[in-house]
């Protein structure tokens, strides 16, 4: 604990490096640790995957005309995606997601494949 000084001899309010003994109070504000993901991964590559992700919802929002929480349940995995060898074979992996769609999903795979062009898969970390 650092050194504890009274009012009358300096202006300055007391410090603790840590709670003292007995206090039950929490810290006003929670500290936060540093994400472990941010180190394995380019924070500009998950930028690039977030703004991915909420622009296919924002598609599938349109293609299925209903609001988000009513999309039905499909999820488009892009690793899978772009652990695929060709364009072809993606192309027919999205088509087989959007089977129940109604509306033409030729112009959303075509601009979907062209964003993950060139985008780095985002493997699960591993545990050491």
């Amino acid at each position: 604990m650092a050194a504890v000084t009274s009012p009358e001899t300096s202006p300055q309010p007391r410090v603790y490096f840590q709670t003292p003994a007995g206090t039950t109070e929490e810290p006003e504000t929670p500290v936060r640790k540093q994400g472990r993901v941010t180190v394995k991964y380019d924070r500009k590559e998950l930028r690039k995957r977030l703004n991915l992700e909420e622009w296919i919802i924002d598609q599938l929002t349109d293609l299925y005309d209903c609001e988000e929480e009513a999309i039905p349940e499909l999820e488009i995995d892009v690793d899978e995606l772009l652990d695929m060898p060709s364009d072809v074979e993606r192309a027919a992996r999205v088509k087989d997601l959007l089977v129940d769609c109604f509306k033409p999903t030729e112009d959303f795979i075509t601009e979907l494949l062209d964003k993950i062009r060139g985008m780095q898969k985002l493997s699960t970390p591993q545990k050491k």
